[in-house]
């Protein structure tokens, strides 16, 4: 199955980092909330299905999280490391020792 994923770069009102970085990650299609240093206070990582499920995801739900100043939406080619994937899915899947 083919993903999109795109990475959101956000700003927030003064003081609501944390409050913004949960509602976010409680939405459908956002995998991770980072919290930054230096010009953005946010990136959310967003991984659907299709185009059309990425601008829902980012124009009727991440959007209308009350105390977003602006975001930069930056959609992704390809990925080149699969680190983090074959990490996840080697959980459970451990030898005995």
């Amino acid at each position: 199955m083919t993903m999109v994923t795109a990475l959101v770069l956000l700003n927030t009102e003064k003081g609501r980092i944390n409050e913004v970085a949960e509602a976010l990650a409680a939405l459908p299609g956002i995998t991770e909330v980072y919290s930054l240093a230096g010009i953005h206070d946010l990136a959310a990582i967003i991984r659907v299905g299709s185009n059309d499920e990425l601008a829902d995801v980012v124009t009727h739900h991440m959007l209308k999280v009350d105390g977003i100043r602006d975001s930069q939406t930056h959609v992704a080619f390809r990925v080149h490391s699969k680190h983090d994937l074959d990490d996840m899915f080697a959980i459970g899947n451990e030898e005995a020792g």
